[in-house]
């Protein structure tokens, strides 16, 4: 069965005038049926009273439907976006953030850059810099399986888009824009890309991301730049539009080219419209909402030691596991390891049920050696840990369970990889999802879905403090922790009515049993294990 396509509406500078928007936006919504998303770009605040604004602000009128926007263009309008990682402005108004990726549930994937280009240092808080768009680029562009991006919103124009297109009208994209969004652009080849500020209608001709017979077919892209709400002349400010999320298309459909595309305007558009070869590799930055070792040659993934892994012609020695630099109640060779717990050892890693568990057979993954995250682990490590995480789905899906992953590296000396089962009959994988995200935006953690191709190692750096949950259909949330955490916050939320429903286990400390019981859990579990075993492979 075909995937049905979203229906989404795009918008140019609201300038303050919410009640010209959404009144024409219930009008299309009466006519044509509801769409599913209003993303808007350029000046959502005006330089208007704020009295329509507060009216939004209280609850008084509310948006018709879920409305993201990018946020300040201009010092004056700063003041609205409290928080450079993204808010909800109101019911139904989310403000994205500074940059980053919003991944919809769909699968919908929507890259956002807020405020205008700035080249000087430092950065005001309504622009961006090129550390801004080289870190978007490196977040998305480093891994060899990537295609591109469903969306692109930016408020600037990208320079040079008119080149080998149609007439942008008065604008003249030679001088007008941002070279910055034009290398942007160029990486992310974006199926849509949405921009305003010159108060214009312009959508350029579809344009291709591949040299014709040098490389293979590629989607197009469309540029569409949009008015001002409410403008006398009446240019178009809201563009309707349907799609399928790009990872859901059959290749062969997504790639068709369109009758009147065009060549790609950034590819022999002058030294300015490259500028993202000369961007210098970005520090790690707060505003982000995903951040990379940028270090890393692209392309080779590398070991915990800092070597790039290759194939040698020379047998490789077995490495002596990092040791810890004190005692350490996880590491195996370790006497403080309560020994009565571990259920199975491997290679590189080991089973041990939790002390205090949520349920009898909550367990952890542990690396044998001494690392204190995922993101550490060398590649041999990590192999095991993925078969150990396939074969604990087997195990549990065998017994009517599905289970969650969590690890939180924050204020914890030795990588614990907690695997939690939950009956089926209690949710779905949907309803934990949501338990995670609601009981996050309560205690004000954002919690954010992880880019399907990405892994921990792309998006935290070592070192990093970061809470991480995986569930079993393959979804990841992910938070940086970048002051506090609640130490307990993967517990709670699995101990909650939603999902468990035990709350008074939200605590490991108040589920500790006698160690006689331990040892008979831990039997229980190994004999139940066995069957499943990789580790009698061998």
């Amino acid at each position: 069965m075909a995937q049905k396509p979203l229906r989404l509406l795009a918008c140019g500078d609201v300038e303050g005038k919410f009640d010209i928007l959404f009144n024409r936006v219930r009008a299309i919504q009466k006519k044509s049926g509801n769409f599913d998303l209003l993303l808007c770009v350029g000046n959502f605040f005006g330089s208007t009273p704020d009295t329509e604004w507060e009216e939004y602000k209280t609850g008084v009128k509310k948006a018709p439907i879920q409305t993201y926007v990018l946020g300040a263009n201009n010092q004056e309008t700063v003041k609205y976006f409290q928080d450079v990682d993204g808010c909800e402005l109101a019911e139904n108004i989310t403000y994205l953030g500074r940059k980053g990726i919003f991944t919809g549930s769909s699968g919908l994937q929507i890259v956002y850059l807020s405020g205008t280009e700035s080249l000087n240092e430092p950065v005001p808080g309504y622009s961006f810099s090129p550390k801004d768009v080289s870190s978007l680029r490196m977040m998305l562009c480093s891994t060899p399986q990537f295609k591109g991006v469903d969306i692109l919103l930016t408020s600037p124009w990208p320079k040079y888009v008119g080149n080998f297109g149609n007439s942008s009208g008065e604008v003249d994209t030679k001088k007008c824009g941002s070279a910055l969004i034009s290398s942007l652009a160029a990486g992310l080849k974006p199926r849509y890309h949405f921009a305003a500020l010159e108060k214009t209608y312009y959508e350029r001709l579809p344009y291709r991301n591949h040299i014709v017979l040098q490389e293979n077919a590629q989607h197009a892209t469309r540029f569409i730049a949009l008015a001002n709400v409410g403008n006398p002349e009446k240019k178009k400010y809201l563009y309707a539009f349907s799609i399928v999320p790009m990872k859901l298309m059959d290749a062969a459909e997504l790639v068709k080219q369109p009758p009147d595309v065009t060549e790609n305007p950034y590819r022999k558009s002058g030294k300015e419209a490259s500028i993202g070869k000369q961007i210098p590799a970005p520090e790690e930055e707060s505003a982000c909402q995903f951040f990379f070792d940028l270090n890393e040659k692209q392309g080779r993934k590398r070991s915990s030691t800092g070597r790039d892994t290759k194939s040698s012609p020379h047998p490789k020695q077995p490495r002596k596991p990092p040791q810890p630099p004190g005692p350490c109640w996880f590491c195996l060779a370790s006497p403080e390891v309560e020994k009565h717990l571990v259920v199975n050892i491997g290679t590189h890693c080991y089973l041990a049920l939790a002390k205090g568990g949520l349920s009898d057979d909550h367990v952890l993954i542990l690396p044998i050696g001494h690392y204190q995250s995922v993101v550490e682990l060398s590649a041999e490590v990590v192999e095991e840990v993925e078969k150990y995480k396939a074969t604990l789905r087997r195990f549990f899906k065998s017994r009517g369970k599905r289970c969650v992953l969590f690890e939180r590296n924050y204020k914890s000396h030795h990588l614990q990889l907690q695997v939690i089962p939950v009956p089926l009959s209690r949710c779905a994988t949907d309803d934990i999802k949501d338990a995670f995200i609601t009981q996050a935006q309560e205690q004000q953690i954002e919690l954010l879905e992880i880019p399907e191709h990405s892994d921990i190692k792309q998006i935290a750096q070592p070192g990093a403090a970061y809470f991480y949950v995986e569930l079993d259909t393959g979804e990841k949330l992910f938070h940086r922790i970048k002051k506090n955490f609640p130490l307990q916050f993967g517990r709670e939320v699995l101990a909650s009515e939603a999902i468990l429903n035990i709350p008074d286990k939200s605590d490991w400390r108040q589920c500790q049993i006698s160690k006689e019981e331990e040892e008979t859990l831990a039997r229980r579990f190994r004999k139940d294990f066995e069957p499943f075993d990789f580790t009698l492979d061998d």
